[in-house]
């Protein structure tokens, strides 16, 4: 099982915002301190940690993830419309999607910052692709105009 520990602010709000893209708290690993939200049950969950808590990880000191960006974490959908909803409801919820989609034909992605600043990548690939790359979906027809090869001309 993986967990990602994030620092936050606000405990109840970064839970409220985290549920409200379709997660769940796990009541048995949460407290003032933290709160464990499961992403997949028995496979990904992300530690929500207030900041001072979080300090006592490490020696060295906390980012602020609203002023620098230290890592992303990628969440892939079904679908390029379970995209479109999860982040819809976590824009709802609080959230700010500072970039635009990037659509690759073959991919599809867009960012969602939490009420903290941290970065959520929502994405759907193409089965094929995730299968056997990228120029495989291309080739069986799947990808779409804007693929990476035309959006990396355009970037």
């Amino acid at each position: 099982m993986m967990f990602v520990n994030l620092p936050v602010t606000d405990l109840d709000r970064a839970v409220r915002f985290y549920t409200a893209l379709g997660f769940t708290q796990n009541p048995a690993f949460s407290d003032e301190n933290a709160a464990c939200i499961v992403v997949e049950e028995d496979q990904n969950a992300f530690m929500l940690l207030v900041r001072d808590y979080f300090q006592t990880f490490s020696d060295r000191p906390v980012g602020d993830p609203s002023t620098t960006v230290s890592v992303t974490t990628a969440l892939f959908q079904g679908s390029r419309d379970e995209v479109d909803a999860v982040v819809t409801a976590g824009l709802a919820a609080g959230g700010v999607e500072e970039r635009p989609a990037s659509d690759y034909g073959f991919m599809y992605q867009r960012q969602l910052a939490d009420p903290d600043g941290n970065i959520l990548e929502f994405g759907w690939m193409d089965p094929v692709a995730a299968a056997q790359g990228p120029a495989a979906a291309a080739q069986d027809g799947d990808a779409a105009p804007g693929d990476a090869a035309t959006s990396s001309a355009s970037s």
